[in-house]
């Protein structure tokens, strides 16, 4: 049960710790060097992790194994990073920036789960859908 639900409160907390942050950024520090230190401290954090958790493969065997979808990611989650800094900047409550955006990404993922990953989704999945639909637009609206 633990390995189950820890992977969702990392993803929780670390969510939480990284909305707190965008939003109490200086306004005058330049976004792309803010996000520049900030991928710096995430680097060393993930090479302290790799103490803790062991692989039989090294960093360089990764590197080599790795496709498009790796650099894809560190693309999207560089976008993300300066997307949500100037929503904030912007004027975007804390409260609903990072609800907006969950659920905008959410729905276009359904289309892309059920056809490129071959995912099902029950009556009860799709009532949850159109409710966050509803939400998003009653959320999203000033």
């Amino acid at each position: 049960m633990k390995n189950f639900y820890l992977p969702i409160v990392l993803a929780v907390g670390g969510n939480l710790l990284y909305h707190l942050s965008q939003k109490s950024m200086p306004k005058a520090a330049n976004p792309v060097f803010i996000i520049t230190i900030a991928y710096l401290v995430g680097i060393l954090a993930c090479v302290l992790y790799s103490f803790a958790y062991p692989s039989e493969k090294s960093f360089l065997d990764t590197l080599r194994e790795s496709n498009w979808a790796v650099y894809g990611m560190g693309l999207g989650a560089a976008v993300i990073e300066v997307g949500f800094l100037l929503a904030y900047r912007a004027g975007w409550n804390i409260s609903t920036a990072a609800v907006v955006c969950s659920t905008a990404v959410t729905l276009m993922l359904i289309p892309i789960g059920v056809v490129a990953f071959k995912e099902h989704l029950s009556v009860r999945n799709v009532v949850g859908l159109l409710l966050c639909m509803v939400g998003l637009v009653l959320v999203a609206k000033r």
